[in-house]
């Protein structure tokens, strides 16, 4: 039993371990990214003469779509389904703090949800003071190129609908339901990632930085999410050997 015991936490941490490589493996090619764009192949390709880093494939893959607005405005409604969905979770950890009488009595994996959100909210800040690239085109009701880098909207929806596939598995029994709505969290992210890029509103490395940013916060949060998941367990299996042993 004990040599059971054993090995399933030695594989729990191989697991982790491995989340939080990913993680860092990612973070670090997201630096590598934002480095190339501002010293490799930079030129005033952008609006206003403005300066875009790995200019040549950003302006050969968006010459090839050119600019879809409609595409523009089906992933801006996507976004909002996401925002719904990060509301939904605020809403459940709400409900927790109120019924339980305490914010910390709230599920682990709520509060560590809540700090995702904070980090990609201040990631798009963070880049809006900090800009690597502008916008390759102006945006109507625009007087001049906004910030570009990353794709906050993809990493937006990549995070939040990510969590979301993750947290499914906690708060939804139905199987059917559950593998169901996750698959519609995947056709969100790829919907978002696609027709943002066909949309003509960012660069192709946009797009690349949103994705890379977002695998590595998920992983992130995977592997707290699977540590959170195991001491509640091994905190359960406690409580009923201590019931057991009275």
């Amino acid at each position: 039993m004990l040599a059971g015991n054993f090995n399933s936490e030695r594989m729990i941490l191989m697991k982790n371990k491995t989340k939080f490589q990913v993680a860092g493996v990612t973070g670090l090619l997201s630096i590598l990214l934002v480095i190339l764009i501002r010293a490799v192949d930079v030129a005033s390709i952008g609006p206003e003469g403005t300066d875009i880093g790995l200019s040549h494939i950003n302006k050969a893959i968006f010459e090839f779509f050119e600019v879809d607005m409609l595409w523009y405005n089906i992933t801006d409604w996507l976004g909002v389904v996401a925002i719904l969905m990060a509301f939904l979770f605020a809403f459940i950890g709400f409900g927790q703090m109120i019924n339980r009488r305490s914010l910390l009595k709230v599920d682990r994996s709520i509060l560590a949800l809540g700090v995702l959100y904070i980090i990609v909210i201040g990631l798009y800040i963070l880049f809006e003071i900090a800009i690597v690239n502008y916008r390759p085109i102006i945006m109507p009701g625009c007087e001049h190129p906004e910030a570009s880098f990353p794709s906050s909207h993809t990493m937006m929806v990549c995070v939040i609908m990510g969590s979301a596939m993750m947290l499914l598995k906690r708060y939804i029994n139905n199987r059917p339901l559950r593998l169901i709505l996750q698959v519609l969290c995947i056709v969100l992210i790829l919907v978002t990632v696609f027709g943002r890029l066909i949309s003509g509103v960012h660069w192709f490395t946009d797009i690349i930085g949103g994705v890379l940013i977002s695998v590595s916060l998920l992983s992130l949060y995977a592997g707290v999410l699977e540590a959170v998941i195991e001491k509640e367990v091994g905190h359960g299996a406690k409580t009923a050997k201590g019931m057991k042993a009275e």
